[in-house]
């Protein structure tokens, strides 16, 4: 699998991992504030996944540690925690959170420090509910911490991978530059949460205290803390007529690999029309398990794990993996793929450390038509869902996917009438969720109501190339680094646009990163015509775009091509835009969009910033803007959509002053 990522991938800021610290708030017993993507629920409302669990972020709970953050600045702990803030906890040090409803179950989401010459190290967390009852996590980074240029790398001691790239620490490309730059390390160090689960034994009630304790002996400098996910389980899920994995000779301890015990209950429920039950426990896997025309049913994610080592191959694969690993694949398209394939109630944790592009080492992957996917727990894969078609007919629904190296999920290549629905996705190496048409066209798929948070690097949500495609009712908060929120992409070989792509009713929180190859900040939204131009019927209706470190919405194309392609027939409808660090719209571009109801306010430049393609010909702009009545709003500087900017004048302003916002708050 060669992935998209073959651009110089390039970061600029300051080579620290500490963060900005806070005084450290007095410890007292606080009243549990719940929030979504860091915000007051309110102001989510109706958009996102609906979980099962409540999100209580560390800094609004009562601790006696130090508040790092708020800060967006790259390779920084608060700049990578959900909200941009977090806690630091030193040796003896808590935080406590107050459970806002009963639970049996909580997840931690925390950092702790790299090993000195990479490959991570462990250290204990100490678990208490009502000060009694101890339990001791062993927290881990050696899933964590990556450095340098990509693909990356796990040794903070390394030099430069791409010497022969751009980069901003010097403004230079360092091969060509005489005398060579010294180059800090460890090198743009990123990627650095992860997250663990932990069943309590039984439920707590509301008002409950959970306390997360750094013990005194631990060998951790410090542990960073950014939430807590708290939630009731049920009971495990009991299929009495299936093919039990266990009569097959399956090892629910994991000391035994279990793959083969795998194949025979498969095998046998084909043969016998029956589903295939994974009773509760913890499954070693260590290679793929190839499914077709059948139903695997797990007790649920927090009770049947299936988990497996990254297992080196003595020569590479046909495609070019190098590793093979635990995950659920479906046959390749070109032996026909898998149909009617069923799979639910189960968590997969992988044993990706690294970023390979060519492996196969995803939690699911290959071609399942007329198939579905729910109740997954997908947790230290190289992407969670990774299917490559051509295939149709696929849903993917009800899943939390988190910590991986690369996408969260990826329809890749004619992939049609598919749907990823009410999906909680956070901490991905590359974009939460996207639609990859390279070559052939991803036609008549949905991604709705999905939570993404935090992804490292690139987008929330991106779609490359395609025909009538949807993007409704989702969330996404807190991208990292070269990515927006929602991105549409003619780049990576992917088809052209056509028919239509409706974007609907979509929030974006904190997004709009810095694009460290142009050196500028991009939006909350982010259309780019790289291989050519954009010009099918893209509809904007209805999103909101919250505290937007730079603009709310980017239209650009790379400057090599900007005389050859453009973007156009894109419509913005009835959108909401709270809080932008510079501008609403920023258009490096030839083309044209129209603006209907876009309501503005805490703009913090200029509210059009329209360079066109930078000829600034007496004519104005390459780019025009329509205005259809309705913009209302603006900010420091008035208006953000004037008639003196109507349609083409130049207001180009290429990298005006970041002014930050205040709070997102009720429209």
């Amino acid at each position: 699998m060669h992935r998209k990522k073959a651009l110089a991938l390039l970061a600029t800021g300051a080579l620290v991992a500490s963060g900005v610290v806070g005084a450290s708030p007095a410890a007292a017993a606080n009243s549990p504030v719940v929030t979504r993507a860091a915000l007051d629920p309110a102001l989510v409302a109706g958009r996102g996944a609906a979980v099962a669990f409540a999100e209580q972020e560390a800094e609004n709970a009562a601790t006696n540690g130090s508040v790092i953050g708020p800060s967006r600045q790259a390779y920084t702990l608060p700049a990578e925690a959900s909200g941009r803030t977090a806690v630091q906890l030193t040796p003896g040090q808590y935080v406590e959170f107050t459970l806002p409803a009963a639970a049996n179950a909580v997840t931690v989401r925390y950092s702790i420090p790299d090993a000195p010459t990479g490959g991570g190290i462990t250290a204990p967390l100490d678990v208490t509910v009502n000060g009694k009852n101890k339990r001791t996590m062993t927290l881990t980074s050696q899933y964590s911490w990556l450095y340098n240029q990509y693909p990356f790398s796990n040794d903070p001691t390394a030099g430069l991978l791409h010497e022969d790239w751009w980069i901003t620490e010097c403004g230079c490309v360092p091969a060509y530059t005489d005398p060579k730059p010294v180059v800090s390390k460890p090198f743009r160090p990123m990627h650095f949460y992860d997250e663990q689960r932990l069943l309590l034994g039984k439920a707590y009630p509301a008002g409950s205290r959970i306390r997360l304790t750094a013990p005194a002996g631990t060998n951790a400098a410090w542990t960073v803390i950014d939430l807590l996910d708290s939630q009731l389980v049920g009971l495990p899920h009991v299929v009495f007529k299936a093919a039990n994995v266990l009569l097959f000779g399956a090892d629910p301890t994991g000391r035994r690999d279990s793959a083969d015990a795998f194949d025979r209950a498969i095998a046998y429920a084909q043969r016998k029309g029956l589903k295939v039950y994974l009773p509760p426990g913890a499954y070693q896997v260590n290679r793929h398990i190839i499914v077709d025309d059948v139903t695997i049913e797990g007790a649920g994610s927090w009770y049947t794990v299936v988990k497996g080592h990254e297992v080196a191959l003595s020569e590479p694969a046909p495609d070019g993996s190098v590793h093979t690993g635990v995950g659920f694949y479906g046959k390749d398209a070109s032996a026909g793929g898998s149909r009617n394939v069923h799979l639910s109630g189960f968590a997969i944790e992988g044993d990706v450390r690294e970023r390979i592009d060519t492996d196969q080492v995803n939690g699911v992957g290959g071609a399942m038509s007329d198939s579905t996917i729910s109740g997954l727990y997908i947790h230290h894969t190289k992407v969670g869902l990774w299917f490559d078609g051509p295939m149709s007919n696929l849903t993917v629904r009800d899943n939390v996917i988190a910590d991986q190296i690369a996408d969260g999920l990826n329809f890749h290549v004619g992939v049609t009438d598919s749907v990823a629905t009410n999906n909680f996705v956070r901490n991905t190496g590359d974009d939460g969720l996207a639609m990859w048409s390279e070559t052939t066209a991803n036609a008549r798929n949905t991604f709705s109501r999905n939570t993404v948070q935090t992804p490292t690097l690139a987008n929330g949500i991106a779609i490359y190339g395609g025909t009538d495609n949807s993007v409704v009712g989702n969330l996404v908060a807190d991208p990292l680094r070269e990515g927006s929120g929602l991105h549409v992409g003619s780049r990576f070989n992917a088809t052209a646009f056509a028919g239509h792509l409706s974007i609907t009713d979509n929030t974006v929180v904190r997004a709009g990163t810095y694009e460290l190859n142009w050196n500028i900040g991009l939006g909350a939204i982010w259309i780019y015509a790289l291989d050519k131009s954009i010009d099918a019927d893209i509809r904007v209706t209805g999103d909101h775009y919250l505290d937007s470190t730079y603009n709310a919405i980017m239209l650009v194309s790379d400057w090599p091509v900007k005389d050859l392609y453009g973007i156009s027939n894109v419509h913005f409808t009835d959108v909401r835009v709270d809080g932008t660090g510079t501008s609403v719209l920023s258009a490096r571009v030839a083309g044209a969009a129209t603006f209907a109801n876009v309501d503005a306010r805490n703009v913090g430049a200029v509210g059009i910033n329209n360079c066109g393609t930078f000829h600034f010909t007496p004519a104005g702009s390459e780019f025009s803007v329509t205005d259809l009545g309705g913009n209302d709003g603006g900010g420091t500087t008035g208006p953000w959509l004037a008639s003196w900017e109507l349609p083409n004048t130049i207001t180009c302003d290429d990298r005006p002053p970041v002014v930050t916002p205040p709070p997102p708050a009720q429209w």
